[in-house]
C-alpha cells in the first residue's frame, strides 16, 4: 500500500543548521534505497502562493498572500508500507530526525482492486 505522509515542524522549532540538513538527506537516501519511500519532496514556503477554486460551475484563481494561513506543509513524502501501522512506524522514524511537528498519512487509492477502508 502507498501512503501520502505531510509534515509540518512545529513554528517553535529552530532554523535547521547544515547538519540537520545532511541528517535529513542521509535518511531520505536510506528509506528509498530500502524502497520503504517511493518519493519525497520539501514545499517551498511561499511569500505568495495561487488558490484554485471549482464551485458552481466555474473556476477561479486567486492569487495570495494568504495571511489566514496558519499552517503551511514543510515536505510530503510517498512511502510504501504493509499497512496503516507501518505507515505509522514510518511517520514517526522520519519525525525522529525531523523534529517537532505534526504531519498526516492519507491512503493512496490504488486502482488493482484492492479493498480500501
Amino acid at each position: 500500500m502507498k501512503f501520502l505522509m505531510t509534515y509540518t515542524g512545529d513554528p517553535s522549532n529552530p532554523p535547521p543548521t547544515p547538519e540537520k540538513f545532511e541528517a535529513l538527506g542521509k535518511y531520505t537516501v536510506e528509506k528509498i534505497q530500502s524502497g520503504a519511500v517511493v518519493m519525497t519532496g520539501g514545499i517551498v514556503r511561499p511569500t505568495k502562493g495561487t488558490k484554485v477554486r471549482f464551485a458552481g460551475g466555474k473556476f477561479s484563481v486567486t492569487d495570495g498572500p494568504f495571511p489566514e494561513t496558519k499552517e503551511l506543509i514543510d515536505g510530503f513524502a510517498i512511502v510504501e508500507a504493509k499497512s496503516i501501522e507501518g505507515a505509522i512506524a514510518e511517520a514517526e522514524s522520519f519525525m525522529k530526525v525531523a523534529g517537532d511537528g505534526v504531519g498526516e498519512i492519507l491512503r493512496i487509492y490504488d486502482q488493482d482492486g484492492e479493498s480500501h477502508h
